[in-house]
């Protein structure tokens, strides 16, 4: 096995994240795609992310842009409040 074939250990913001009520749901996956869920619709946006520190770019699969940062755990994108799926929602200060 070269280098090149080894596994990167994946980013800390890889997984799912959810709004406090749970009804967005967006997955930041290993290979530097997101899938957003929205109440029952599936995969409602879909599309690219790239991390510089604690700032997430979003290029969905139209073309439209947004951005994230994550600040004490949670992940602030654009409006949304999102939480790790799984760990105590801690409502974020100012």
């Amino acid at each position: 096995m070269t280098s090149d074939d080894t596994l990167r250990d994946p980013h800390p913001y890889v997984g799912m994240w959810v709004t406090a009520d749970g009804y967005i749901r967006q997955e930041l996956l290993p290979d530097g795609r997101y899938d957003e869920a929205r109440g029952n619709r599936q995969s409602a946006y879909t599309g690219r992310y790239t991390v510089t520190g604690d700032h997430i770019d979003y290029v969905d699969d139209t073309g439209f842009t947004a951005t994230g940062d994550v600040r004490d755990g949670v992940l602030f994108h654009e409006h949304l409040v999102l939480y790790r799926e799984g760990e105590p929602r801690v409502r974020p200060r100012g």
